[in-house]
């Protein structure tokens, strides 16, 4: 494996340099670099320069072209405007760049991370004995994409799902389970997702129906709940049924999604109930937790309510029970105590942000936190319907993820049908093509969207062919494995000695921008960029195809060069999709 030094890096180094020669008081001067329309590159960082050295900008401009190291990289620079500088790249650097790119197999020449750490993730927290709704999309997909980017790039990733696997409503369910012992049995065989999730629903039903009605069950219920808290085994062995079979439900939902989801990454509220006591005896003797009315609380200047009053974070309430903040705080503990973790990120909808915000800085009161350990909750917005409103079924309830996806599955199945004999595809290739491209074209969705932001879920537009959507960019991929199958004994071969068209040009200064995306991905966690670069390098390629014939090429040299070309492209188009967890299959 050998990272592969992108032609933006080396034009920048050569600025740099050039531009510390002509203004030595400068040091290491920033060029500010970036692609351009008028040429590959535009250079505009001599103008702040000039200014804060009281210079003509256009004069220290043309002493920097006199300084730039040319070489095989650069054929042409010029002086343009007030200051700008434009830089055209050889043809033979960008296609020897991409020879090495080529030569570096999956990772395509992208460089490790300089300093990777230990990243724990908290992503796709559905709650024990309740139903995955739309709500829970959005974690599951941005967390997943987050972490297999991370990955790639060196960083040593922990994944969490911090499941709701504690609380007061476990005493109703245990005792009713208790009192009805054989509810939860499977009959013989394995229970498939959808049994578990139809056995938990209609044993929460009937244990609401007496609990709402029973004032003695109500009772032994409760009771049932300091049990639980103390850790009676017999109550610990039923909560312990209820959690598994919510996690056959669990798993089977994100098997549908194509997500791995690992049995000792799931650890729930649960895991840190041993911690909790602890967390409020620090708080309470470092002074960053004080009593107020009872409860355990810390304050914040500047989180007040609606009469002016300030709102606490609220660790043990005044019964003496613990609060979600009791849980999240003795989670960071453990994650940077024991995990040893120096990033903490927490995929969470935007609407807790407040909640975060008061934990993280309660944390870092009580040194939990530091510059060394960081927290970010990378929040998300909305899923929304196509009128813009929160997705709801037609009755105003939540939309069940299950059936979200089986829907999307269909009708992207339905698409593929319609081109499958065009293709040659068997019934099995269009089933297993149809599930590819329908749960693509849900993450693609969510993905191609900056997190933060509300979308509306619109599965016409997902599994269109035509535009921003993951099956433009899933067709594109097996329309090059379609033309490499039928270049009859040519391969792909580099040929730094062509000259390349400007659509080829375009397409190669693209695919070498590859490593930088991923690694400025990564820093910010923002897959929605990578989505975005992925659809870029897509309708370059449509361009690439319209003006540039490859089995037709004028020489062999050319054809060679052409598939050399495309066949990167392919790999690059398939290991960006493979980091945002999305398939791509070879006909389609």
């Amino acid at each position: 494996m050998a990272s592969v030094t992108s032609l933006t890096a080396s034009v920048h180094q050569r600025l740099a340099d050039a531009l510390s020669a002509a203004l030595p008081e400068a040091g290491s001067a920033d060029p500010l670099l970036r692609r351009s329309d008028r040429a590959d590159f535009q250079a505009n960082g001599i103008l702040a320069l000039a200014k804060k050295a009281k210079a003509n900008p256009r004069e220290l401009a043309t002493q920097v072209v006199a300084r730039v190291e040319s070489g095989d990289v650069i054929k042409d620079i010029e002086v343009s405007g007030p200051g700008f500088l434009n830089i055209t790249i050889t043809d033979r650097a960008i296609v020897s760049n991409l020879a090495e790119r080529y030569a570096d197999g999956e990772r395509l020449g992208v460089p490790l991370a300089e300093n990777p750490g230990t990243t724990v993730i908290d992503y796709a927290q559905p709650n024990v004995a309740k139903e995955m709704h739309v709500g829970h999309l959005r974690s599951a997909v941005i967390g997943d994409a987050v972490v297999q980017i991370l990955e790639f790039t060196g960083e040593s990733v922990v994944r969490r799902h911090h499941i709701g696997d504690w609380g007061t409503q476990f005493g109703m369910l245990i005792q009713y389970l208790i009192e009805h012992p054989h509810e939860l049995d499977h009959k013989g065989g394995e229970v498939s997702g959808e049994e578990a999730m139809s056995n938990l629903n209609r044993l929460y039903k009937a244990a609401r129906t007496v609990f709402d009605s029973d004032e003695e069950f109500k009772t032994r219920a409760r009771r049932r709940v300091v049990d639980l808290q103390a850790g009676e085994p017999e109550t610990l062995a039923m909560w312990q049924k209820f959690v598994d079979e919510s996690k056959i439900y669990f798993y089977s939902v994100f098997d549908k999604l194509d997500m791995e989801i690992r049995d000792p990454d799931v650890v729930g509220e649960s895991g840190y109930n041993d911690m909790l006591d602890e967390t409020c005896r620090l708080l309470e003797e470092s002074g960053v937790a004080v009593r107020s009315d009872g409860a355990l609380c810390v304050f914040f200047d500047d989180v007040k309510g609606p009469d002016g009053n300030p709102v606490p974070l609220i660790v043990r309430k005044s019964d003496g029970g613990y609060g979600y903040a009791a849980t999240d705080l003795s989670a960071i503990r453990d994650r940077v105590v024991n995990l040893k973790a120096d990033s903490l990120i927490y995929v969470v909808d935007a609407r807790q942000s407040l909640h975060f915000k008061m934990v993280f800085e309660t944390a870092r009161r009580a040194g939990w936190l530091n510059d060394d350990v960081k927290a970010h909750q990378l929040a998300f917005g909305t899923v929304l319907g196509k009128d813009g409103k929160p997705f709801k079924t037609r009755e105003g309830e939540t939309v069940r993820l299950v059936d979200l996806l089986d829907e999307a599955v269909e009708r992207a199945t339905a698409v593929v049908g319609e081109k499958r004999e065009k293709v040659g595809l068997t019934d099995e290739e269009v089933v297993e093509n149809g599930r590819y491209v329908g749960i693509g074209a849900v993450k693609y969705a969510d993905l191609s969207t900056s997190a933060v932001r509300d979308y509306k879920f619109d599965l016409d537009q997902m599994v269109s062919l035509n535009g921003d959507t993951s099956v433009y960019l899933q067709y594109a991929y097996a329309r090059i494995r379609s033309i490499l199958r039928k270049s009859e004994g040519a391969a792909p071969v580099a040929h730094p000695e062509l000259e390349l068209a400007p659509a080829e040009r375009a397409l190669g200064l693209h695919l070498d921008q590859f490593g930088e995306t991923v690694l400025e991905v990564a820093a910010a966690y923002e897959p929605h960029k990578l989505a975005a670069y992925l659809y870029q390098l897509a309708s370059l390629l449509t361009t690439f195809y319209d003006q540039c014939p490859v089995l037709k090429a004028e020489t062999a040299e050319l054809k060679e060069n052409r598939l050399f070309l495309i066949g990167l492209t392919a790999r690059t188009l398939h290991q960006g999709m493979a980091l945002l967890g999305i398939r791509t299959p070879e006909r389609l």
